[in-house]
């Protein structure tokens, strides 16, 4: 017959491993738990990098130097301002606009461009440069977000 001393340790040891087991599956699910939070945080804080990023090229108006003097790279469409002053990026965008023949979506624009449209991070600053044409008066935007050219 099996000792009684031996047998009492082996059942204090089985409970403290019991309780050993149970403190590190609490562990383990905090650890998951918090894992699941930062994947959300990292989806979040990209997200909003990306609306950042977008509202500072709409906001931030491109200045260059000419003649020493600091001027818009997309000026305002006014009177004696051609098309030709715009950089060729914009003019490309303006043209695909204008070839539509309507109003156009961001993602429309894109694909004309060769852009993966996909990838909403690639119509990102597209939507961005078509929002600085339309607030410097070269493009419309309308209330449903697509773009039309002017009358």
């Amino acid at each position: 017959m099996a000792d009684p001393e031996v047998l009492e340790r082996i059942a204090a040891r089985r409970a403290e491993l019991d309780v050993l087991e149970e403190r590190l599956a609490k562990q383990l699910a905090e650890v998951r738990a918090e894992r699941d939070e930062l994947a959300v945080a990292e989806r979040v804080l990209e997200r909003m990098s990306e609306q950042i990023a977008a509202e500072r090229t709409v906001a931030a108006p491109a200045a260059g130097q000419v003649g020493g003097r600091a001027v818009l790279m997309v000026p305002h469409r006014a009177p004696g301002v051609e098309e030709a002053a715009l950089p060729p990026e914009y003019q490309r965008i303006l043209a695909v606009v204008r070839q539509a023949g309507g109003p156009v979506m961001v993602r429309q624009v894109g694909e004309v461009l060769g852009l993966d449209t996909e990838v909403r991070g690639k119509l990102e600053p597209l939507r961005g440069k078509l929002s600085k044409l339309a607030g410097r008066g070269w493009l419309r935007k309308l209330p449903d977000g697509k773009f039309t050219t002017r009358l």
